[in-house]
């Protein structure tokens, strides 16, 4: 019976917890994956910006790109170490560092206008597009994977 109950209500905390701290971390893996896409679409990027913007725009966009690669890798970094660190720390990241890493985004252009002479549309354009499309590609092809695994 008490196995029958205890099957029921699924792993506690510090069973969750360690099985977490034995498995390889996920999400910096997920972020060196969106960086091997960044490197496809940095270059077409650039190209596009260049061609619309003219040279200004293609160096926004390079440090667009940049800036979008940095914010994943250390999304990735920060979410793999608050997983061994406790899953409420783990919570806490998912749901407070997200908005800070946005914030960490906006001061980073906003940094890069102040010092330095940049098409200023086509950084804010870069930046949008390069997180929304390394995001969207990174979940089809984890969706893809999934799929695939489910077929098996």
């Amino acid at each position: 019976m008490a196995a029958e109950t205890r099957a029921g209500q699924g792993l506690d905390r510090s069973e969750v917890e360690r099985y977490i701290a034995g498995r390889p971390p996920v999400e910096l893996a997920m972020a060196r994956s969106i960086v091997r896409r960044a490197v496809v679409v940095g270059p077409v990027m650039l190209v596009v910006f260049g061609l619309l913007r003219g040279l200004e725009g293609l160096v926004a966009a390079a440090i667009g790109v940049v800036i979008v690669t940095g914010y994943y890798l250390l999304g990735g970094a920060m979410m793999s170490r608050l997983a061994r660190i406790s899953l409420g720390a783990y919570h806490a990241g998912a749901l407070f560092g997200f908005v800070v890493r946005l914030g960490l985004i906006a001061a980073t252009m906003l940094a890069v206008i102040t010092l330095f002479e940049v098409d200023r549309m086509a950084l804010g354009l870069a930046v949008v597009a390069a997180y929304v499309i390394l995001l969207v590609w990174e979940a089809a092809a984890l969706g893809s994977a999934k799929s695939k695994h489910r077929e098996r």
